[in-house]
């Protein structure tokens, strides 16, 4: 139908409201255009908002569509002639990203910059990860001249503990004139992070989307049945919208009762008979007779199929259960694609991997991996090659893979929705312990499920675990508070750009204007309200406590300071007896007869074990009452003395009622003519102790009588508001403090990071020095343990292949602690050179403490030997079997290592060293890494 032939539908009033609508927004209009569907209210909205010359803060679950603003302002760029900067977070994104831009506007007007890869870099539309924006705002970059937007896509990264910093950097140094455009996940606090995006940025609006185009239902796979989470009654819940409070599936509930008496039941059946035969077999069935098993893999995808709920991504929170889940698919002979998708799916990995080297296949599994592909099923996880990433990424998005098993990185920005969207368990291991996922995990987890366009609805499954409480499964799914949070702080190289390009004064503004300060200002606003309440009730209580007879406030402080020496004396007193008590308790022996003056065990007891081992004495006793504990100082208020001795049985057992009765018998003949000792107080000391303290209230009750007020008939009464002001003024000194300890935050530790970079000689009053430079070019977070090393001239004599082996202790972290024990590295000058560094790092690390920062690790030796042998040449095979490392880790831990070293070249300017760096970068690009460097 032609343009023609639709106005001559339209109303006269249409056709006037569709070119109102055109004239007021031409760019918007021509833009929605492009698209087959109709844009969502909130997609307008924020593009009228950016072609108006405002800035945009776009908040919207995940899979809702937010992009198309983002690609909004690179039509916009491209129309007005200017230049458009989309970032992300990961390059693969990046490189997503960019194939995207170039299937719409063409190659010529797109570029990309990741640091791996260069291409176009000069073009109208580039797409880059945030890290090299912010090094091309430092460097001051040509490339910067006509920009005009920048696209911050996924924005909540701020919050990441590691990379959190590079967003802010880059949000506060972006010229005035770019027009921002930030595309966040839902978060709680979208005005506040929009609030500060104004108060740095100008003019800026917020624009919250908090539902789903698709809607997602949540369900829970018990054995191999689907149970909704939600009851059914709830309204919103069963129209795919939840909200906090829906109410469970009874159904649910009663399957938990039912599980929990179940287990209960075997427990209370096995704990009598421990290892009996036919204890732990055939339980009896309880409730209604149900028994709750946790389906397979397996199961769960012939299940989902049957429904007609593939594709879907499982996340199983570990790589090797990922591995593991293929295999299992492949053992049981899954089946989930035709015969047209398998040949397409050959064909397809095949000329993806084409490059790679036969050898190198074999090692890195491919001929399972391809088996498993061509099934349908495959894992996804940092574990695997990049290229074998991106070939489930690529086929998953086609629709020919079914069923990918994943780890939570997945979750992360990479475009790969499902129609559902599977979790094995709501625990996952976070470096240091098994936690219970998060809302906003949850929430970023399901937000996978549905895809716009191709589902008219996605779906959560969560599969039953023994001990599950169906409410707090809930609680998950309709949580909607998770707040962003700042994890801005300046580290070394930030410190030296900044002076370099402002000064310390302007830097410390700046660094004032961070998300991170606006936080805590915002925080300490509250506090400072409270503050100048209490500082006018202050005023009101000194004035109610005036008196006509003299200066009340002093006479109150006198009275005050008598009680407080009072209470010191008395404190030490009872301090005193304590440790008179514990060190009397430190010379007890095994036999000792003593009286445990009070409480639960008073009375005779003979001692066992004097328990002396630990920091406090905790006696093991037996009570004339045949009651065997272990006591501790607290028991003793005074100090305990030996009264007779009995022999001991051997080997007595506590927990033995023969022997118990047998000495506890012993012990009340031992003691029935016994006296009770006198409570035994040290005089001398206490009065010693007493004695100043003594004189000191004397001479304050002489002033206190002495004082004019003293004689004022309502002096009772002006002392009960003097009170209430000493209590008042002690509670406003708290909050003072808390006000002042979030102040300027931000700006105390950037003078700090001064501190330490003055006393390097890296900076000299307000600029920096040569040394500083080669810092201003070394963006690691391990960057001045670097340029350190550089100064002292610690890599100048070393190989290419001996330099990787060093730098690689720089970048490389085990993922577990004893990852890192004991490792291999090449000896010679790479082990003097690599003793040298972590000698340095200590000598940093001791710099810090004294300036109270924690900024630097130690250096990790654990990847030496792997980059030493592949910079060697070494087969892939070799390197990987010598490592232990997974292959997507491997290359991982490569490419950082390819950029450090990139870094170091740039930092060594005219010397050796930087001929040395680049022969390291081009020794270590070959094999599996030179091709993930030009995939991923």
């Amino acid at each position: 139908m032609s343009e023609h032939e639709l106005d001559r539908e339209l109303s006269p009033s249409e056709r006037y409201s569709a070119y109102a609508k055109k004239k007021a927004h031409p760019v918007t209009a021509e833009f929605s255009d492009l698209y087959a569907f109709p844009l969502d209210d909130f997609q307008v909205r924020a593009c009228k908002e950016i072609e108006e010359g405002r800035g945009v803060l776009v908040a919207a679950p995940t899979g809702s569509g937010k992009t198309i603003v983002g690609e909004f302002a690179v039509h916009l760029a491209l129309e007005t002639g200017r230049k458009c900067f989309y970032t992300t977070p990961i390059k693969a994104l990046s490189n997503q990203k960019f194939n995207d831009l170039v299937a719409r506007y063409g190659a010529d007007k797109v570029g990309l910059l990741t640091g791996d890869n260069v291409v176009n870099g000069e073009a109208p539309i580039v797409v880059m990860t945030t890290e090299v924006l912010r090094n091309m705002l430092y460097a001051g970059s040509q490339t910067l001249i006509g920009l005009g937007f920048v696209v911050m896509d996924e924005v909540h990264y701020l919050a990441d503990r590691m990379r959190g910093a590079v967003w802010e950097e880059v949000i506060i140094h972006l010229p005035e004139s770019v027009t921002l455009v930030s595309l966040s996940a839902t978060v709680s606090n979208a005005e506040e992070f929009g609030e500060w995006l104004e108060t740095v940025r100008g003019e800026t609006t917020t624009i919250v989307e908090e539902r789903r185009p698709v809607p997602l239902f949540q369900h829970v796979m018990v054995g191999r049945r689907l149970f909704d989470l939600f009851a059914s009654s709830d309204v919103d819940a069963s129209a795919g919208f939840v909200k906090e409070g829906a109410p469970v599936n009874d159904e649910l509930v009663r399957i938990a009762r039912d599980d929990w008496a179940s287990s209960r039941l075997m427990r209370d059946r096995r704990s009598p008979r421990k290892g009996k035969p036919g204890s732990s077999k055939n339980p009896r069935q309880v409730g209604n007779g149900r028994r709750v098993w946790i389906p397979s893999r397996v199961e769960v995808l012939e299940r989902l199929e049957r429904e007609g709920l593939l594709p879907a991504i499982v996340f199983i929170f570990s790589r090797v259960g990922c591995d593991a889940a293929v295999t299992q698919c492949l053992a049981a002979n899954v089946r989930l694609t035709t015969s047209e998708e398998r040949d397409t799916i050959r064909a397809y990995v095949e000329e993806r991997c084409r490059h790679l080297p036969d050898d190198d296949l074999h090692v890195l599994g491919y001929h399972d991996f391809l088996e498993g592909l061509s099934r349908g099923v495959a894992a996804h996880h940092a574990g695997m090659l990049p290229a074998f990433k991106q070939c489930v990424e690529e086929l998953f998005v086609r629709g020919m893979v079914k069923a990918v098993f994943a780890t939570e990185t997945l979750a992360l920005g990479i475009n790969m929705p499902a129609r559902t969207v599977v979790i094995e368990k709501l625990s996952k291991w976070n470096g240091e312990t098994h936690a219970d996922i998060t809302p906003g995990e949850y929430t970023q987890l399901t937000g996978r499920a549905g895809r716009r366009g191709l589902d008219i609805e996605g779906h959560g499954v969560v599969l039953w675990q023994p001990g599950m409480n169906p409410k707090e499964v809930a609680g998950l799914a309709s949580t909607r508070t998770y707040p962003l949070r700042s994890s801005f702080r300046p580290s070394y190289n930030m410190a030296v750009n900044l002076v370099h390009q402002f000064g310390r004064e302007r830097s410390r503004e700046l660094l004032e204007q961070s998300f991170a300060q606006f936080q805590a200002d915002k925080a300490v606003v509250g506090l400072a309200r409270q503050l100048h309440k209490a500082q006018e009730a202050l005023d009101g209580y000194a004035e109610a406590a005036t008196c006509h007879q003299g200066d009340f406030m002093e006479y109150a402080a006198l009275r005050r300071r008598i009680s407080d020496v009072e209470k010191t004396a008395a404190r030490e007193r009872r301090t005193d007896r304590r440790n008179d008590a514990v060190e009397s308790l430190s010379k007890l022996k095994p036999g000792d007869v003593i009286m445990v003056p009070g409480g639960k065990f008073a009375g005779f007891a003979v001692v066992i074990d004097p328990g002396t081992s630990g920091y406090e004495p905790r006696p093991y006793v037996l009570t004339a009452e045949r009651q065997a504990r272990r006591l501790a100082p607290m028991d003793f208020p005074t100090p305990v003395v030996a009264l007779a001795r009995l022999r001991l049985p051997k080997s007595f057992n506590g927990r033995n009622p023969a022997m118990r009765r047998d000495l506890a018998s012993a012990l009340r003949a031992k003691t029935h003519n016994l006296t009770p000792p006198p409570v035994r107080r040290t005089a001398a000391r206490d009065s010693f102790a007493e004695a100043p303290a003594h004189d000191e209230v004397a001479a304050l009750r002489t002033q206190l009588k002495q004082h004019p007020c003293h004689q004022c008939p309502e002096r009772e009464d002006h002392a009960r508001w003097a009170e209430r002001w000493f209590k008042l003024t002690r509670d406003a000194e708290t909050l003072k403090r808390r006000v002042e300890s979030r102040t300027n935050t931000v700006a105390r530790t950037f003078d700090r990071v001064c501190s330490v970079l003055t006393a390097l000689d890296y900076l000299e009053g307000d600029s920096v020095t040569e040394r500083g430079r080669h810092l201003r070019r070394i963006y690691t977070d391990m960057d001045l343990v670097a340029a350190e090393c550089l100064r002292d001239g610690l890599w100048d004599d070393l190989t290419p292949s001996e330099l990787a082996a060093v730098l690689s202790a720089l970048v490389y972290e085990a993922r577990r602690a004893d990852d890192a024990s004991a490792p291999r590295v090449p000896g010679g000058r790479v082990q003097h050179a690599l003793v040298e560094t972590v000698r340095i790092w200590g000598q940093l690390d001791a710099l810090e403490r004294e300036n109270k920062l924690d900024f630097l690790r130690e250096p990790d030796l654990g990847f030496a030997w792997a980059a030493y042998r592949w910079a060697e040449g070494d087969d892939l095979d070799d390197v990987l079997g010598d490592a232990d490392l997974a292959a997507g880790d491997f290359v991982r831990w490569m490419k950082q290592l390819l950029d450090l070293a990139g870094q170091v070249a740039d930092a060594a300017g005219d010397a050796p060293l930087r001929k040395t760096a680049r022969q390291t970068v081009t020794a270590l690009k070959r094999g599996v890494v030179a091709y993930s460097s030009l995939t991923d």
